[in-house]
């Protein structure tokens, strides 16, 4: 057996895909395509996102060797899976021929977008095509594929934080601490994950925007296995609440950790009793502890107020170590600043900035922890990730563009026919849906490249980690924050195409009555 977790191969997929083999029309060849269908939470205004995550997908699970094993255990469950733990149909015949004459690799050619790519609603992110007798298993794959929604929406969310933070930082920020920007938002999520896979895969994908990160699955698997070894993430020490409540005062715990840390930079949660009585009576105490060992300390709220919070651990701050006022006005704590990390999300982010904005105080001088709020509280509807059917031609040659049109659901409608990508010089390089065959800009080529084509796969086709975290950074700073990802002569396709099948509606051919 050689699927992960100690499932057959043939399981990686939904139920009712097993079933689909037999539904499907002879074909000599079938096309399906993946895109988001809105911005971030339906944002309008800024509707660029973050394509990532495919990678893993096709290393995992798409580009394995499927064994006679594999389907023997398959068609043993499925031998009882159908409703009254009756058989269920699924494709034996097929799986053991591709076993037998492709090395047990699945039968489909992906061409996908690069890892990291900027795209906006309803660009082509991948494009799958199945050919002949395996035409039939054309979204057989879809179930794993679609996984790549979690990565993107992570990596998404975690860019747009980004974007908000910087926005403070070029109104407060001097440029000499500019290279703070890294790590004002840490990944605290890895213990609110489902699992340690989904700790890794968000994880890795938040690293695509910030070097902060206390999810050590992510550091590893992006450092080792994306970036070839080179360092990708940090972290600090730092006290917990079991361990400030250890000691018989919470001033012993801060001596012991400033003795332990305090050279270097460390941070410290200080609402373990009563977090103004921490920051008025402990923090003056053990100052002149802190500034002889002559480190960094971030001081840690976790309850109350998210705003009030932090202003009150910054005026303590600077009260206790002074400040300085930088080129731009505002005031940049010395030795000392303040994380917050208590149920974070893109919108109290926002409000927080705000304030220590108001306060006279530097971005820099606030940093964010996000734990459920950027591993968890995203789903696949965030960004409405979708793959769909969008050509096929039949057995006897003839092509059928084809697309989801539902009366009820005009943000489910989909693209016809078969894809390119093109990046578009009139809206800053950002990426726009062709028609496969017609030429795009001057001097541009096809964004979308064979990932995977029915057998193993060359390392090489996959960028490193540096480079994917590049081109987030360079694609989001050139592109619009909303563009049109559908070409003119695409979108008048698509026109025609929907004219064809509403016609057909209205005439009622497409009921076969």
């Amino acid at each position: 057996m050689s699927g992960p977790f100690g499932l057959p191969l043939p399981l990686l997929t939904d139920s009712y895909k097993a079933s689909h083999f037999a539904l499907y029309p002879p074909a000599q060849a079938t096309t399906a395509y993946g895109e988001f269908r809105h911005g971030f939470d339906k944002d309008r205004e800024d509707e660029r996102m973050v394509f990532c995550g495919l990678r893993y997908i096709v290393e995992q699970y798409v580009a394995r060797q499927w064994t006679v094993q594999d389907v023997d255990m398959a068609e043993a469950f499925f031998r009882t899976h159908n409703f009254g733990f009756t058989e269920y149909p699924f494709p034996k015949h097929l799986f053991l021929k591709f076993i037998a004459e492709n090395s047990g690799y699945f039968p489909v050619r992906i061409e996908a977008l690069h890892e990291g790519s900027v795209v906006y609603p309803h660009t082509p992110v991948f494009q799958v095509t199945a050919k002949d007798e395996y035409s039939s298993l054309i979204t057989y794959l879809e179930t794993v594929l679609l996984m790549a929604w979690y990565p993107s929406t992570v990596a998404t969310l975690s860019r747009r934080s980004r974007a908000a933070i910087e926005d403070y930082y070029r109104e407060s920020v001097d440029e000499d601490g500019w290279w703070t920007l890294e790590t004002r938002m840490h990944d605290f999520g890895f213990r609110g994950c489902t699992c340690v896979e989904q700790s890794m895969i968000g994880g890795a994908a938040h690293l695509l925007s910030f070097d902060g990160t206390d999810t050590l699955s992510a550091a590893f698997y992006a450092q080792y296995k994306l970036n070839n070894g080179r360092p990708v993430a940090t972290s600090i020490p730092a006290t917990e609440h079991s361990v400030m409540t250890a000691y018989s005062s919470e001033r012993q715990a801060m001596l012991s950790t400033i003795e332990a840390y305090g050279a270097g930079v460390f941070a410290c949660v200080m609402d373990s009793y009563d977090y103004s009585r921490a920051l008025s009576e402990v923090l003056p105490v053990v100052a002149s502890k802190k500034l002889e060992k002559g480190g960094y300390l971030i001081i840690r709220p976790d309850s109350g107020d998210q705003v009030e919070a932090v202003l009150l651990g910054l005026r303590a701050a600077d009260k206790v170590f002074g400040s300085v006022v930088n080129s731009k006005g505002y005031r940049v704590i010395t030795g000392a600043s303040v994380i917050q990390g208590d149920g974070v999300t893109p919108e109290s982010l926002r409000h927080i900035l705000a304030a220590v904005h108001s306060a006279g105080y530097s971005a820099q001088s606030v940093g964010f922890g996000m734990g459920g709020g950027l591993l968890q509280k995203v789903n696949r509807d965030t960004m409405s990730m979708a793959i769909k059917l969008s050509s096929i031609t039949y057995a006897d040659g003839k092509t059928r563009d084809i697309m989801k049109f539902p009366k009820e659901g005009s943000e489910k409608v989909s693209l016809p026919g078969r894809f390119a990508v093109y990046a578009d010089p009139g809206q800053g390089c950002a990426p726009v849906a062709f028609r496969e065959g017609e030429e795009g800009p001057a001097g541009s080529e096809n964004l979308l490249r064979v990932v995977y084509d029915g057998g193993p796969v060359d390392p090489k086709v996959w960028d490193d980690f540096a480079t994917v975290r590049q081109r987030v950074s360079d694609q989001w700073r050139a592109f619009p924050k909303r563009a049109c990802a559908v070409s003119e002569s695409l979108l008048a396709y698509q026109r025609l195409v929907h004219a064809r099948q509403e016609q057909s509606v209205n005439e009622g051919t497409v009921f076969g009555v």
